[in-house]
């Protein structure tokens, strides 16, 4: 299912584009309205597909990436091309070849969209020059979301640093010297207090994570995957278990209370993004 909505604007033309398990897919039926109406959208993408040269680049793209893609039925499809008598819808072209590359969605931003590669190829259908400005505007959109993600990470770092030292100072200053640990398993402290707020906030301990999480594990680490909000409440928990360590709380009092402070800071977090959230997007 789509994770993300985006809308770019190609010669006037508003064309969305979904993220569909990381990969774009981009409204055929939006980028056709810049040869005739919305209601013949759909005519304009049917006789597109009804050429010898779209089935073969379909077909091709298909074999690439799509283990499961039918190619008997691609086959009869190709023979039949050019045919006076052919025709081919997306949605038929996708249910009998079980193509990946395209799909069909009803409601709210519906029509038929095809991954970014086929519909580059179908912006050459339109027009040359509309092609060219689509490529512009879909990069554009690239690099603004690039400056988002080094923006998130740079906030990430910064959350996951910001409240550190307050954490570990009370852990040295209260937990150590009323612990057994030796000066060689001092770090077990540390271990034990960061995990009491990774189970607080993510459910599980670090190791628990790298056990379900082996290839990921290699090179990170079960922060390294939490959101903004996830690291913005991280942050808050820091400060709070250093303040609790100082009162002198038990663990079990302490996880309680951290735990239900995560839950209700996590909630308020998403729903203020909700409210935040530009329209035509989607978190889920």
């Amino acid at each position: 299912m789509p994770n993300r909505t985006s809308k770019i604007t190609v010669q006037n033309v508003s064309v969305t584009i979904m993220n569909v398990d990381q990969n774009d897919y981009i409204s055929l039926t939006d980028m056709a309205k810049a040869r005739t109406d919305s209601a013949r959208a759909a005519d304009v993408i049917k006789n597109w597909l009804r050429t010898r040269s779209t089935l073969e680049f379909l077909g091709t793209w298909e074999i690439m990436y799509n283990p499961d893609f039918k190619v008997v039925e691609f086959d009869h499809f190709k023979s039949e091309a050019g045919l006076h008598t052919f025709t081919l819808s997306a949605k038929e072209w996708i249910e009998k070849t079980n193509a990946i590359g395209m799909y069909v969605r009803a409601g709210r931003y519906g029509g038929t969209y095809a991954h970014k590669d086929i519909a580059f190829e179908f912006g050459s259908a339109i027009s040359p020059i509309f092609k060219l400005y689509l490529l512009k505007e879909y990069q554009r959109l690239k690099d603004e979301e690039n400056d988002r993600l080094k923006l998130e990470w740079n906030a990430k770092r910064f959350l996951s640093k910001n409240n550190y030292l307050i954490h570990t100072d009370a852990v040295k200053n209260y937990v150590l010297p009323q612990s057994n640990y030796s000066k060689n398993t001092e770090w077990l402290a540390y271990a034990d207090e960061a995990d009491l707020l990774n189970v607080a906030l993510f459910g599980c301990t670090a190791k628990e994570w790298r056990d379900a999480n082996p290839e990921l594990a290699k090179n990170s680490n079960i922060r390294d995957f939490a959101s903004i909000s996830e690291l913005t409440v991280l942050s808050n928990l820091e400060t709070h278990n250093a303040e609790l360590i100082k009162n002198g709380l038990s663990k079990r009092e302490r996880f309680e209370n951290l735990r239900k402070i995560a839950q209700y800071q996590l909630q308020v977090l998403s729903e203020a993004e909700k409210i935040q959230l530009p329209e035509g997007e989607s978190n889920n």
